[in-house]
């Protein structure tokens, strides 16, 4: 049926070739048909047909041979397409007898096919991200439920192991609806509701619901400043989260959020992005990044620096990172147990506009 299909566009009288033959055909053949006519009104009407249908003939071979020499260049064209050419950039370079149109169609195909390629590669990396990063609490949470299932437990420790179980689960929801908001911010707008907001009062938030994650790593997670500007305070909260969420995970020994009055810090004691921060905060980039000698996937950083990206351009303002010597958001009194308070730290910024004290 396809191959059907693809005949018969070549066959009808709607194609391009078509067209051209009928039109050279009738620029031919009526100035014969008229200067026959007129030329010799006495000629037998027999030896007459005979000759238009002659000149019939030969005009409709030479409109069908010009066509294909018109065609030739979109002919060609079509057929790289169908072999494939253009997947390979230097097979796809103009011929020296292309005419200008024919150049600017080659170049649309071209680009119309990186741009298929690109969101092929996005959706196999949104996949490969999928995999990976619920792998991990998945394969925690099949090894808790087995030792609950196959081992009697005294009462503390089962009720230890349900905490480790209902652990896993936020963490699988929080990559779920990660990848979700990815995949919306990604394709739409945010839309927020500003009205003024609190900014101390939503990072003391931030950091209650995260110092579990905090201590489990030994990790000082602290809140300075204070200030208001008109924000979206769930949607805010969620770049906020993410960013933090990150710093936790990569800081050595302390994470600090500040209100200052450029918007919104974190602050971590980390070694730092291994990639620029534009090509990092992509949805579902597979490329992994190096950070400090170890590989982390992009997913893993990459959705939540995106996410907070968006937020941060939906309330008119953005993201930026910095590396600076110290933090005045770590307080100076906690020098001697976390070292030198000069040594390098990564600096996030939710820019927001209007950040009043």
């Amino acid at each position: 049926m396809s191959a059907a299909r693809t005949f018969l566009p070549d066959t009808r009288l709607g194609t391009l070739r078509a067209q051209f033959t009928l039109v050279i055909f009738l620029l031919a053949f009526l100035p014969n048909l008229v200067l026959t006519l007129t030329a010799r009104p006495g000629v037998a009407p027999t030896l007459m047909a005979l000759w238009m249908v002659l000149v019939a003939a030969l005009c409709g071979a030479v409109g069908y041979l010009l066509s294909g020499v018109l065609l030739r260049p979109l002919s060609r064209l079509k057929a790289e397409v169908q072999r494939g050419d253009f997947a390979q950039p230097h097979q796809a370079q103009p011929h020296s007898d292309d005419p200008g149109e024919i150049r600017a169609l080659r170049g649309a195909f071209a680009d119309l096919l990186e741009r298929l390629s690109t969101e092929q590669a996005r959706r196999n990396a949104f996949m490969a991200t999928l995999v990976h990063d619920l792998k991990t609490p998945l394969i925690a949470t099949g090894h808790l439920t087995r030792i609950l299932t196959d081992h009697p437990l005294p009462e503390a420790e089962r009720r230890e192991v349900g905490r480790e179980l209902l652990t896993e689960n936020a963490r699988l929801l929080a990559l779920v609806q990660q990848m979700a908001d990815a995949h919306r911010f990604e394709r739409e707008e945010v839309c927020v509701s500003t009205r003024p907001t609190d900014l101390r009062g939503m990072l003391d938030g931030v950091a209650r619901r995260l110092m579990p994650q905090a201590q489990a790593r030994g990790l000082t997670l602290c809140v300075t400043g204070h200030g208001t500007a008109p924000a979206d305070a769930a949607v805010l909260e969620r770049a906020v989260t993410n960013l933090t969420e990150n710093a936790l995970r990569y800081a050595r020994t302390r994470v600090a959020l500040a209100v200052t009055p450029a918007g919104v810090e974190v602050h971590d004691d980390g070694p730092g992005l291994g990639a620029p921060l534009a090509e990092l905060a992509q949805p579902f980039n597979a490329q992994p990044a190096t950070i400090a000698g170890q590989q982390y996937t992009a997913g893993t950083t990459g959705l939540g620096l995106f996410i907070a990206r968006r937020i941060a351009e939906a309330h008119g303002g953005r993201l930026t990172y910095a590396r600076t010597s110290g933090s005045p958001a770590f307080p100076e009194r906690d020098a001697e147990r976390h070292g030198d308070p000069t040594a390098p730290h990564s600096v996030f910024t939710l820019n927001l506009p209007e950040v009043t004290p």
